[in-house]
């Protein structure tokens, strides 16, 4: 079976032309060479593929005849990722979330205005009249003497 196929088969990708595409841009290999989309993928094969900044790593167990259910992919493929990449993946996640919750949508307008006074304040302290910092006031008084 093709990679391209292959992959969306396994429900890697959701469509046949994203598994080709992200082919084309070098994000497959199996072993340690990169391949194209008519590559034949053979039992046994670990294939490698960088998505959303983790790279996966899976072990062909047997090749499926056409698309399957997700509760059969465990019977077509092993995942062999190293945890770090899944703990990179959380971490990343994490980060993101810190400041709205998922579902949460765009800033409301009090949120904005909450934004904006927070800022504001920071730059009211550290605001400095810039004349009196370089004197420019007490030299045009003291020219005039």
């Amino acid at each position: 079976m093709r990679i391209d196929k292959f992959l969306w088969s396994i429900r890697f990708y959701k469509t046949r032309t994203i598994a080709t595409e992200e082919i084309k841009k070098n994000r497959v290999s199996i072993g340690e060479s990169v391949v194209k989309s008519s590559k034949e993928v053979k039992e046994g094969d670990v294939i490698k593929i960088r998505k959303n900044q983790i790279d996966y790593k899976i072990k062909v167990i047997q090749i499926p005849k056409s698309r399957i259910g997700a509760k059969l992919v465990p019977l077509h493929i092993k995942d062999v990722t190293d945890k770090e990449q899944y703990e990179l993946l959380k971490m990343r996640k994490m980060s993101q979330d810190y400041y709205r919750i998922k579902g949460e949508g765009r800033p409301t307008k009090k949120d904005r205005r909450d934004m904006d006074d927070y800022v504001e304040n920071d730059i009211s302290s550290d605001f400095t009249d810039w004349d009196d910092f370089f004197g420019e006031k007490d030299s045009d008084d003291s020219n005039s003497d």
